[in-house]
């Protein structure tokens, strides 16, 4: 039965600067929410160009912040070139900070980066902590190598502020896939507010509209945002060419965010073999994934979490820089049998990879192979934040009682 929260409000901030991940993972979160508690309002703050590309569900809505762009090299800049950083950051610190009273959220949830891009949420976290707003961080399973973690975190005093600040920290995997903060010093409170909620399931939208999927049998291959993702599509391509045996269709997603430039060259290169496919942009990955005889990615977090879901045979070639993230996830999920990996420079031979495109779709799925395929992750969210609004509605009562 769904559970009805009057006026009951939650915010959540995703910084996106760089593919598509972080917002993909809160309008999962948001739309999940939504479908179990009617009444309940949320708003996600984001950066992403194309946070308009997505449909969202009745009562979850979108700020979309000034973008920020995040370089191959880790350094940022304003999508805008004519507006300095320090003007664009001054501006999303703003709205941020007034959406936030605007909104009066009862929870606050900061998707990664947990004082934000560059500190901006930091003001808003002090301002919500003193209305009584219950602040979460939400951390993917994994979030880097530790000693590249370490650095940052301690040059920008990140775990003390995670102690000051937030009264939960939710992490996006189960316990024993990874610990996104193992081997760094975590003060004993922050420890014990951690919550290992699970995986977050993805499901094909049941809204009517037409399906928009290849016909027949396809491998889908994705690059995410497609930022860096140029390099995975050229050795697909280069497969294909070196090797007249690997016939299965392919279907590419070549991402939003790849340069003009190496798009357009891929899409040339593309154009000549004629068991590739390609197009720009889905807003609907899932259904193109639940549709594919096999998975070929980088393994960021939502395409191993839809790879998961939707059981499909899966080849990663994770990215190796600036983060390790990929490439820990996937060394993590080979070991468990879930999936196949290729590291960078395996692709880049022709026939090792045309070997491995072949060979996919026969591959067992990731059901198949040794546990950590819980799913759970949705799930137990909404039943932290049922508890959660049922205790602020109770305590609501209690005030109304003792003033009448």
């Amino acid at each position: 039965m769904i559970r009805r929260f009057e006026d009951a409000r939650i915010l959540m901030y995703s910084h996106d600067t760089f593919g598509l991940g972080h917002l993909r993972r809160c309008r999962a979160i948001a739309h999940a929410l939504v479908e179990d508690y009617s009444g309940l309002q949320i708003l996600i703050i984001s950066g992403a160009t194309i946070a308009g590309a997505f449909d969202y569900r009745a009562r979850v809505d979108f700020v979309k912040i000034p973008s920020v762009i995040k370089l191959r090299n880790g350094e940022y800049t304003s999508l805008d070139r004519h507006i300095e950083l320090h003007e664009t950051l001054k501006m999303r610190q703003s709205i941020i900070r007034s959406t936030a009273e605007t909104f009066k959220p009862d929870i606050f949830i900061v998707d990664k980066e947990p004082m934000g891009l560059r500190g901006e949420v930091e003001e808003t976290l002090t301002y919500l902590k003193t209305h009584g707003t219950r602040l979460v961080l939400g951390l993917r399973e994994v979030m880097d190598a530790p000693h590249l973690l370490e650095v940052e975190w301690k040059r920008r005093d990140t775990m003390r502020k995670i102690e000051q600040f937030y009264d939960s920290v939710w992490v996006y995997g189960p316990p024993d896939f990874y610990d996104p903060l193992v081997d760094l010093e975590v003060p004993t409170a922050v420890r014990e507010r951690m919550n290992f909620v699970g995986f977050l399931q993805r499901s094909v939208p049941h809204d009517g509209l037409p399906g928009h999927k290849p016909e027949g049998d396809y491998i889908l291959v994705t690059t995410g945002g497609g930022g860096d993702g140029a390099d995975l599509i050229h050795d697909v391509i280069h497969a294909y060419q070196q090797d007249p045996e690997l016939t299965h269709n392919a279907f590419v997603v070549l991402g939003p965010y790849m340069p003009a430039k190496q798009r357009n060259k891929l899409i040339r290169k593309g154009s000549r073999i004629p068991f590739i496919k390609m197009i720009e942009f889905d807003n609907r990955m899932e259904e193109l994934i639940a549709g594919a005889t096999g998975v070929v990615s980088m393994g960021g977090y939502n395409t191993y979490c839809e790879i998961l879901s939707f059981d499909k045979p899966a080849l990663i070639v994770p990215r190796l820089q600036p983060r390790e993230e990929q490439l820990i996830r996937a060394q993590r999920a080979s070991e468990l049998g879930l999936v196949e990996m290729l590291l960078p420079h395996e692709a880049e031979d022709p026939l090792r990879f045309a070997a491995a495109l072949k060979a996919l779709p026969k591959r067992a799925p990731p059901s198949h192979g040794a546990n950590g395929l819980r799913l759970e992750g949705l799930v137990h969210i909404s039943e932290i934040v049922g508890d959660w609004l049922d205790h602020r509605s109770k305590e609501h009562l209690s005030v109304v009682k003792k003033t009448s």
